[in-house]
């Protein structure tokens, strides 16, 4: 059994009300919900929200499941993978049936398609995976052009040596840009250690137009051209 969730925090300090802000007629969130539910791939779909909007009109969008998200798991300070663990138990519990795959879709990166759920889930499950993260092919390499400043000096050098000295960018191995748009885990392996990285995570590579995360005002710009660009 699968189960997607789609955390829903209220608080939000670049934009704010950006997960239910309106994108196109529809609030940023929805998209999210409506990807899952049109993927076809999921036993339940769980929205968890501290957030009585979101929680009243998820339903509408596909959500078979809404779990209000607890005071101490919605601050600022609070991570999302805690929330994430309370979702997937809650539904659990409700169902009384255990998932064997989880899967996460960021309210904030609605660009994805179809494909990019199928094929991140497929990834996982056919290579016996603890975690998929997705990403996008960065646009500059630690190994070449980018550079870290020490804190006490301001003296700067490349993030990432590489174990031979090389001159062209092309030679060094690739880097990616985690994109935040799909996570998967084996259920039993991020309830027992809640985290992104395993040691047989992989990533599942999405091109750079589907990749866009909505973090700022100028994002959600971005994110609006494209997807008025995708229906002309």
């Amino acid at each position: 059994m699968r189960v997607c969730t789609i955390t829903v925090r209220s608080g939000s300090k670049g934009v704010l009300g950006k997960n239910w802000r309106p994108l196109l007629g529809l609030p940023l969130f929805a998209y999210s919900v409506l990807q899952a539910a049109e993927s076809g791939l999921f036993d339940r779909i769980a929205v968890s929200s501290d957030a009585p909007e979101v929680l009243l009109s998820a339903a509408q969008y596909g959500a078979t499941d809404v779990v209000e998200r607890p005071g101490e798991l919605a601050l600022d300070t609070a991570g999302k993978l805690p929330a994430i663990v309370h979702a997937v138990l809650e539904v659990e519990a409700t169902i009384g049936r255990r998932f064997s795959t989880v899967v996460d879709l960021d309210a904030t990166s609605p660009l994805r398609l179809r494909e990019d759920i199928v094929g991140a889930v497929a990834l996982l499950e056919t290579q016996g995976l603890e975690s998929v993260i997705t990403g996008a092919e960065a646009r500059r390499s630690p190994y070449f052009n980018l550079v870290e400043a020490d804190p006490e000096t301001g003296f700067v050098e490349v993030s990432k040596r590489p174990k031979n000295p090389v001159l062209r960018r092309q030679d060094v191995p690739r880097a990616f840009d985690m994109n935040a748009s799909v996570y998967v885990w084996d259920r039993d392996a991020l309830v027992a250690s809640p985290g992104v990285f395993f040691p047989t995570t992989k990533l599942y590579e999405m091109p750079a137009n589907r990749s866009q995360d909505i973090d700022s005002e100028f994002d959600f710009q971005i994110v609006s051209w494209i997807m008025e660009s995708r229906k002309g």
